[in-house]
Parts: structure tokens; C-alpha cells; sequence
């Protein structure tokens, strides 16, 4: 299965369905971004967090502003959300019985998400652990290096564990490693997910901000100037 990319915003995503990604991810090594409206943002002002977009080997849209950014610009691409992609490699990595390391959030956070991850999933073989609360990434390079998991899930928050990924990528090259932000703390059971219909609305986003209010300045003004960015884009594409 061959990529398929679609441009928005100057950068490469991946066109495929949720299904395939995980397909797509297990069968090929490397770096996985679920990118979302910020990231962009963080991009256009960070020239080496763009290069680390442009060369990750798999670009999923997370963020429910990418879908609709894809969509002003004529592209039919459904969101995958980070959580459940993070998720349905854990269990395809698993059944195949590959190791996996996982890399963030707070002590309890990760200790809570291991232990349930466990009780969920049949034959899980977590080879590392570690939070995210570390001075020294050489020490956690190495560790995991010598760990040798086929599966590297990453929490630290965005751009943080892209780059940590992109740094660690070259010295793992047939391990396929994933950013995942906030995921930790869902499969901990610390943070709740949307409930489904506010999930199938796209408005999973609104939710977590409505819970969450310290969120808001995060996403506002970013979601919708990046929206009237693609605007801008479709726009003069079209000339």
C-alpha cells in the first residue's frame, strides 16, 4: 500500500481511512504525527518543527479542523482520532505478539494506563515505561534502545514529542513510533472522552474546552484562523 497525500496548508496528509492507517502503520517503520490545527500553527513560526512534519513517514488528520480544512479544499478525508489509532496499534502490535514502549505524562498517569491497558488487552508485552517527567533524553534514548520495542507511543505534548520521536526514530529504524498528547490520561481513566454523539459530531473539541476551560485560549484564536487560512488557500489555488 502506497501513501497518498494530500496538500493542505504546505503540508503532506494522509488520505487513508482509519483501517488502513493502522495497516499502513504496523507494515512500515517510522514516525506517525496525528496533526491537528495547532500543530500547523507551530509549524508556520517553527522551521524545524515544519521539517519534522514534512518528513514523517505517516500524517493522520487528528484535529476535526484539519477535516474541515480538507474539505473547503476539496479533499474527502475522515479525522482519525490520535486515542484510538494509539489504541488499535496497541492491540494489532499485540496480537502480532510485538513489544511496545510507552513514554509521558505523569508518574500515576502512565503507572494507571499500563495496569488498565493490561487488563484490557490479551498477550501485552510493555517493554519500557517511563513518564514524562525527565531532564535527560540521551539516558531515555538509550533505555529504549536497548528495550528494542516495535511500538514507541510518545505523550509529551505537541511539539515536544515530535521532536523527541524524530530525534529517537533514527536510532530505532524498524520500530513505528506515535505522538499521542493527552491519550495516557484516557486509557488511565484520569480524563473521559466525549461522549459518542458529540464524537460523531466533530465537536469532541467543544466538549473537552466546556470541561476544560484553561483549553480555550489554546484553541482560540488558532482553530479559526486556521480554518480562514485554508479559506485563503482554496481561494488562491483556484486562480
Amino acid at each position: 500500500m502506497d501513501r497518498d497525500l494530500v496538500k493542505i496548508q504546505g503540508f503532506g496528509v494522509d488520505s487513508f481511512s482509519f483501517d488502513e492507517a493502522v495497516d499502513y502503520a504496523y507494515n512500515h517503520h517510522g514516525q506517525i504525527v496525528t496533526v491537528n490545527p495547532e500543530m500547523f500553527s507551530t509549524a508556520s513560526k517553527m522551521p524545524d518543527f515544519a521539517k519534522v512534519l514534512s518528513s514523517a513517514e505517516l500524517v493522520v488528520p487528528d484535529g476535526v479542523g484539519v477535516e474541515i480544512g480538507l474539505k473547503i479544499l476539496g479533499h474527502r478525508v475522515k479525522r482519525i482520532p490520535g486515542v484510538e489509532l494509539g489504541k488499535a496499534l496497541i492491540v494489532k502490535f499485540s496480537k502480532e505478539n510485538k513489544s511496545i514502549a510507552m513514554i509521558g505524562a505523569k508518574p500515576e498517569v502512565i503507572e494507571n494506563a499500563v495496569k488498565n491497558l493490561k487488563l484490557e488487552i490479551p498477550n501485552l508485552n510493555i517493554v519500557y515505561s517511563h513518564d514524562g517527567y525527565f531532564s535527560n533524553d540521551e539516558a531515555i534514548f538509550n533505555d529504549v534502545v536497548s528495550a528494542k520495542p516495535d511500538l514507541v507511543l510518545v505523550a509529551l505534548g505537541s511539539p515536544k514529542q515530535e521532536f523527541f520521536i524524530n530525534s529517537l526514530k533514527s536510532r530505532l529504524p524498524e520500530a513505528t513510533m506515535i505522538g499521542l498528547g493527552g491519550s495516557f490520561d484516557v486509557w488511565a481513566g484520569a480524563v473521559n472522552r466525549a461522549p459518542k454523539i458529540w464524537q460523531n459530531l466533530g465537536l469532541e473539541w467543544l466538549y473537552r474546552t466546556i470541561k476544560e476551560p484553561q483549553r480555550f485560549k489554546r484553541i482560540f484564536p488558532t482553530l479559526p484562523l486556521f480554518v480562514l487560512n485554508v479559506c485563503k488557500e482554496r481561494l488562491f489555488a483556484g486562480k
